[in-house]
């Protein structure tokens, strides 16, 4: 189930994701995994150079309908930017729901590492990410949660996006689908 589909995706790093944990509570539906990947080489050499790199993880809920294709109920992404500060020497991290840019508005959370290990366990590790609301869910239907995560390359100044496309070293993508059991979680 992991994104490795064409030949271009599978010369770039290809993560394993562990296996989603999916928990209906009373207020909805919230997801827990971890993504392992190794940084390839031109992208942490990237970094530690000041350019700031963009990670995006989606997960969306389908309802099973056996007359028509299933049906999306919710979609939540989380938008990651990860970036060397080379005057205090520490990585900062920034989380927000939808893309981030210079003049973002909106909530935005960001958190200062040590070193990059840190930096990049906080981008993949997802613990109780809610991702659908309890209104949401109908009692007695089937679903199914899609997970995808990738290196966001839309984002990166337009001289690494010219220069990074079809290199394999700059891709980063994975997936994973998985029912969301009926019973809720106490």
């Amino acid at each position: 189930m992991l994104g490795a589909a064409s030949g271009a995706w599978a010369q770039g790093v290809v993560p394993e994701i562990s296996p989603l944990r999916l928990e209906q509570h009373a207020d909805g539906v919230t997801l827990s995994t971890t993504v392992q990947f190794e940084l390839p080489a031109v992208v942490e050499d990237a970094l530690h150079k000041g350019i700031a790199m963009f990670f995006v993880a989606e997960a969306e809920l389908y309802r099973d309908r056996w007359y028509w294709t299933d049906r999306k109920v919710a979609t939540t992404t989380r938008h990651m930017r990860l970036a060397y500060q080379p005057l205090t020497r520490r990585w900062r991290l920034t989380v927000a729901p939808g893309p981030i840019g210079n003049s973002s508005l909106g909530v935005l959370l960001s958190q200062q590492y040590d070193s990059l290990s840190e930096a990049l366990a906080s981008v993949q590790r997802f613990t109780g990410w809610k991702i659908a609301e309890a209104t949401d869910i109908e009692p007695d239907a089937r679903y199914n949660v899609e997970f995808r995560f990738k290196l966001d390359m839309t984002q990166l100044p337009r001289p690494f996006q010219i220069g990074a496309v079809g290199q394999g070293d700059w891709v980063i993508v994975a997936s994973r689908n998985q029912r969301l059991n009926p019973e809720p979680h106490r």
